[in-house]
């Protein structure tokens, strides 16, 4: 059985990416930070479908907790799985803040550059020991690093930095045979950045050439074919599931 580590698992495209891969017969460990009742929400669903799933607490903006973290990980595979290592890691987790470029202040930049970049290079870098060889890395970015839209500046750079990271991941690691790759939703259905009202969605539906704004399970399903055999030789892409967002 082969097992994924989904960061920000408890909602959103991390909870629709935990039950699709387990769906799929892996094995998930997942990750929340404040709300532990909708992560193990989602372990006890895929549990009573017969999969099996492991939700641990980490804050992705505390890199002094990540060697702690590492140590969780290894106790829950040897537990549950009697393994010590998982195959899969997918760098989530992540919030949405909207301002005006000229209002963003020092503390709101670092914040997101926190979870959105330095997190997942030295969560990665922290659990690289433990991820199996042929495994695969797969990054959260953003189709508003392709697509400028106000009131996002520093998330969506820092974004685009991990795309670039990504690149760098599946260069570096390829002596493992541990792929690496990003995924760039557009517009989707959940409560990053505090959703979508009605006027807005129509604005991005009239934005998207299959008119209509994503649901969590059509970047769920995305990632899940990457993690697969058939994505074997994709390595080192940005991939964009948007619908055909402005273009």
């Amino acid at each position: 059985m082969n097992i994924v580590l989904i960061t920000g698992g408890s909602r959103g495209i991390g909870a629709a990416t935990a039950l699709e891969c387990a769906r799929r017969g892996m094995g998930v460990v997942l990750t929340y930070n404040n709300n532990p009742t909708a992560a193990n929400g989602v372990v006890d669903e895929i549990t009573a479908a017969g999969g099996s799933a492991v939700a641990l607490k980490l804050d992705v903006a505390d890199s002094a907790s990540f060697a702690a973290f590492r140590d969780d990980v290894v106790q829950a595979l040897t537990t549950t799985w009697n393994r010590d290592s998982f195959d899969y890691l997918v760098n989530n987790a992540g919030y949405g803040a909207y301002h005006p470029f000229e209002t963003v202040t020092e503390q709101e930049f670092d914040d997101l550059f926190k979870v959105h970049l330095r997190g997942p290079f030295f969560l990665t870098q922290t659990l690289l020991p433990v991820i199996a060889d042929g495994g695969h890395i797969v990054n959260m970015v953003s189709a508003t690093s392709r697509v400028a839209t106000a009131g996002v500046s520093p998330y969506a750079s820092f974004k685009g930095g991990l795309a670039v990271l990504t690149r760098y991941l599946a260069k570096e690691l390829g002596e493992r045979r541990i792929r690496a790759n990003s995924v760039a939703p557009g517009a989707i259905r959940t409560e990053l950045g505090g959703g979508l009202n009605d006027e807005f969605e129509a604005l991005l539906t009239s934005q998207t050439a299959l008119g209509r704004v994503g649901e969590p399970i059509d970047v769920a399903v995305a990632i899940a074919g990457l993690l697969s055999e058939d994505s074997r030789w994709v390595n080192g892409q940005s991939i964009e599931i948007s619908g055909g967002y402005q273009i």
